[in-house]
């Protein structure tokens, strides 16, 4: 994995829990301009993470030969036990202690259908949500997911076209045709995925290294395109300005090169991902009871969540992907570039 993309995945979660932050406990009335730009912006990190994806599974998948099935079982294996196990948990939480979670409903057919990845309305009544309703970007991972593995059966030069009409067709045709969850499907959010891809494809072509200059000032037109936004669909305002992050961060590979903490960190983002609503809710609650100020609960909250994080990735991600890998018989080699700087 390049370290360069593990730190901005790093970032990507923490910025996301910086906008549940302002959503959990201020329900984004806030009036400081940093918690302005964490509750405006802090949505972006589902962007980055969306177009990392794209990255990194092409680049994970462009030297082997994997049949789709292979492919899946390792995505399941990789993605699935972390985000059933904190649903589970969520599940016993709202059931143990319903006041944490005043809006959420433990429905078995909704529970079944969140575990599963299928996009159902949230009983609460707040939209197309999972139980753990960070779980929404996962369904749209599976999708690609399950596009991409279809797209294997094609040499690595055409899977970008064949994702690209597969994504077509099951968001702007089939989708809106049969109303599949509400029109779920339809976000212009799945096209960041197809960003990825082609980062990937300039990636393994050589052509993402530059003076450092270059990508420093990539970083800084994204940043202020993102600063000041644009009244276009999401893919345009937040998708363009992620690859170009994700671009010129992967351009600056050489400058993160042998940094075990950001490697660390971005191993442990998934976990930081799928924890951080539980912990900030579990925050206010002992908050709202204690009198506490929503900023003093807040290092308690992030230093929970990184050390919950880490020993979720620790015994939970890493472990029980080994394990799956071993019984289903299938190997996931290391990411190994062509690329030589």
């Amino acid at each position: 994995m390049l370290i360069s993309v593990q730190a901005l995945r790093a970032l990507a979660a923490w910025m996301v829990v910086g906008h549940h932050f302002i959503q959990v406990f201020f329900e984004f009335d806030v009036d400081t301009p940093l918690a302005y730009l964490f509750a405006d912006k802090g949505g972006i990190g589902v962007d980055i993470f969306f177009v990392i994806s794209g990255l990194v599974i092409f680049l994970a998948t462009a030297d082997k030969a994997l049949t789709p099935w292979q492919f899946m079982l390792m995505r399941l294996a990789r993605i699935a036990p972390a985000y059933w196990f904190y649903t589970l948990l969520m599940a016993l939480v709202v059931l143990a202690v319903p006041s944490m979670f005043p809006e959420a409903q433990v429905v078995p057919s909704h529970v079944l259908l969140s575990l599963l990845f299928i996009p159902a309305e949230n009983p609460g009544g707040f939209g197309v949500y999972p139980l753990l309703d960070v779980g929404w970007t996962l369904n749209f991972e599976m999708l690609f997911y399950v596009l991409f593995a279809v797209a294997l059966w094609v040499r690595g030069s055409y899977r970008l076209w064949v994702v690209a009409a597969l994504l077509y067709l099951v968001c702007c045709i089939i989708s809106p045709a049969l109303n599949l969850a509400s029109g779920f499907y339809s976000n212009d959010i799945v096209l960041e995925f197809l960003m990825g891809i082609v980062i990937g494809m300039l990636y393994r072509r050589g052509l993402c290294r530059a003076r450092a200059w270059l990508p420093l000032l990539g970083i800084a037109v994204a940043l202020a395109a993102i600063y000041h936004g644009a009244d276009v669909p999401r893919a345009l305002e937040w998708g363009v300005p992620s690859a170009l992050l994700v671009i010129s961060c992967v351009a600056l590979e050489p400058y993160f090169q042998g940094s075990r903490i950001l490697k660390l960190l971005g191993d442990c983002s998934y976990s930081v991902y799928l924890i951080h609503v539980l912990v900030l809710v579990a925050g206010r609650w002992v908050a709202e009871r204690m009198g506490l100020d929503p900023y003093a609960i807040l290092p308690v909250c992030i230093a929970v969540i990184a050390l919950g994080a880490y020993g979720s990735y620790q015994w939970l991600e890493k472990a029980t992907y080994r394990t799956l890998k071993r019984w289903l018989g299938v190997e996931e080699r290391v990411i190994i570039s062509r690329q030589k700087y």
